[in-house]
């Protein structure tokens, strides 16, 4: 029931951009959206039909609203990003960086420093990363080193307290790694053409490094300073060696922004690269635990804002999988071809391997969580009605409608219960006729299930396509089950998914989790209805040669059966060992027998 407060409040709110506050009994704030229409938003939440359980469970515990009105759908989104930031709803997405990746940082004094750190402050100086690898990190700083002359004391270097002598230069000045400004040695204003230099390069632009060393280069070799001319040429060098090595993405491309994202149930996986002079600037991924039913399209337009504030991105140009150049002032291109949709596919690139690297990361670390992704997922791309934490799958065996026999495996989690796995002689069947054979086998095993009063599974997997499948459902109306278990059948050809009274087969991505898990399932049952047809042939075949020997009774044969397995092993053994294990007497007479049937 919706409180009278609420129906107040629903029914005054304009048809206007803006954000909404949910709040609960408490007075504590549970979730926060932005809307192109606060009424119609606001209002679907309350309608009687969701199907989202975890929307469900969000209005139940919606005491008040709040909102305000904006100007825009765009400054919604800004406000929506600031606000949960600062309140961390309980019911909204976090957006998660696993990691503190370090930075490179141009303090904002007289001659700046150049250091790394790991804490961004707001103190006016200038960051630029994060670097996902500190490897690179101290392979830039070294090159700085070897470039530029740069300061690493830290004095505070005003020119009032450099005019009253109030430093002495250090070992460093002394090595020639600094120039010493703070004797007065060496003009800010030519320090700071090192550091615009830096700029450049941490900007992706190192034109500007590489043409200034070689302006240098020239003076020097003008004026006859031959060794400086060299050094300065070995610099280029390693400015044109760390350009070759660096990511090149087109030098026709320029300041642009890159979004892809993947998700599952539970979790989206978000990448960003950034691009400037051709080249990739920036690469970071990001992690988000779903709250709501989140669409794709939503969370990496929340992403696109957060990521693009944090790392102070100006490019006017985005790369995306959607389009939000209504929402956010920029031009978005989803390319389908050419340069554009080759960085497209890269970024797509990295955010799987990132996905398959945190799941791996998950299924050590918390297995429960996740089995419990899979099955949501599961739920999902199967169309289901509960998640199938209890699956069983058939499968027949036999050669030409001999010796059939057909098994059962169960999995419970997504892993195999080894202990519910059952076999089947095939009984009422005779000739090849898989059809009748899977409608017994799954009659007995249900009927078995409901005399026992046992649990039943919540999906069943029939190997097979669309004949074992209808053969299946026939046996399951028999027991009054057909509208209680859900059921479908696998096809080896195209691994097509069939569904009762469904002509059209559902075809699944051939890489994704829920197909894997059905084959792993199918596989199993093969194996383990195989396994037992080979058994029982082989048995067979045993007890057929045995009956024809004199002196060799039935515990013989069942103990020889045990042991052994079949008669081509027997004929391996050593005439010790079958002593040993019958008798010296049984041994000779059954070694006479083999030896004769040569």
């Amino acid at each position: 029931m919706i409180s009278s407060t609420i129906k107040l409040e629903l029914s005054t709110m304009p048809d206007l951009p803006g954000v909404y506050q949910f709040f609960d009994d408490s007075n504590k704030i549970i979730y926060i959206g932005k809307a192109k229409n606060l009424k119609k938003r606001v209002a679907s939440y309350f309608q009687k039909n969701l199907n989202s359980q975890k929307t469900k469970n969000l209005v139940k515990n919606i005491f008040e609203i709040k909102h305000v009105a904006v100007s825009s759908e765009s400054d919604a989104l800004l406000l929506e990003n600031s606000l949960i930031k600062k309140y961390q709803p309980k019911y909204n997405i976090l957006l998660r960086d696993d990691k503190t990746y370090p930075w490179i940082v141009i303090k904002n004094e007289a001659f700046p420093r150049v250091i790394t750190t790991r804490k961004v402050e707001k103190d006016g100086s200038e960051y630029f990363g994060p670097f996902t690898n500190y490897k690179t990190v101290r392979m830039i700083m070294d090159m700085f080193s070897g470039l530029y002359s740069l300061r690493t004391c830290t004095y505070d270097l005003s020119r009032e307290k450099i005019n009253n002598d109030k430093y002495k230069v250090c070992l460093e000045y002394h090595i020639g790694n600094c120039l010493g400004g703070c004797e007065g040695h060496q003009e800010e204003n030519d320090y700071k053409k090192y550091i615009s230099n830096i700029r450049d390069f941490l900007k992706g632009n190192l034109s500007t490094s590489i043409n200034y060393f070689k302006t240098e280069m020239k003076l020097a070799s003008d004026s006859l300073n031959f060794e400086k001319a060299q050094s300065l040429k070995e610099k280029i060098e390693l400015l044109l060696n760390y350009q070759s090595k660096s990511t090149v993405v087109s030098s026709s491309l320029n300041n642009i922004d890159v979004f892809s994202i993947k998700s599952d149930s539970t979790h989206a996986y978000v990448n960003y690269l950034q691009v400037a002079f051709g080249r990739i600037v920036r690469f970071h991924n990001l992690e988000i635990k779903k709250k709501l039913d989140e669409s794709d399209q939503e969370l990496l337009l929340l992403s696109i804002v957060d990521l693009r504030n944090k790392f102070d991105s100006k490019n006017k140009t985005i790369i995306s999988l959607f389009d939000y150049k209504k929402v956010i002032p920029a031009k978005f291109i989803i390319p389908k071809a050419g340069e554009k949709k080759k960085l497209l596919d890269l970024s797509l690139k990295n955010v799987s391997l990132f996905k398959l690297e945190k799941l791996k990361q998950v299924q050590i670390v918390d297995p429960e969580r996740h089995s419990k992704r899979i099955l949501n997922q599961m739920k999902v791309d199967l169309r289901l009605q509960d998640s199938p934490v209890h699956i069983e799958c058939f499968d027949n065996s036999n050669i030409q409608g001999s010796i059939p026999v057909a098994a059962c495996i169960v999995f419970k989690n997504t892993k195999a219960s080894k202990k519910d796995y059952r076999h089947y002689n095939i009984k009422t069947v005779e000739g090849p006729d898989d059809y009748a054979s899977m409608e017994e086998v799954v009659y007995r095993r249900y009927k078995r299930l409901l005399e026992e009063k046992v649990s039943l599974p919540n999906l069943i997997i029939i190997d097979g396509g669309k004949g074992q499948l209808s053969s299946s459902i026939l046996a399951l109306k028999k027991l009054n089950l057909d509208k209680k278990i859900a059921i479908l059948g696998i096809a080896k050809r195209l691994e097509e998914i069939y569904y009762p009274n469904d002509p059209i087969p559902l075809y699944l991505d051939k890489k994704s989790e829920t197909l894997r898990l059905i084959q792993q399932m199918r596989n199993e049952a093969h194996r383990f209805a195989i396994t037992f047809h080979r058994n029982k042939r082989s048995s067979l075949a045993l007890n057929s040669s045995l009956d024809s020997i004199v002196g060799i009774g039935e515990k013989t044969k069942i103990s020889l059966l045990k042991k052994f397995k079949s008669l081509k092993k027997i004929k391996e053994v050593p005439l010790e060992l079958l002593i040993s294990e019958i008798g010296e007497s049984k041994a000779k007479k059954l070694m006479s027998f083999l030896n004769s049937t040569n």
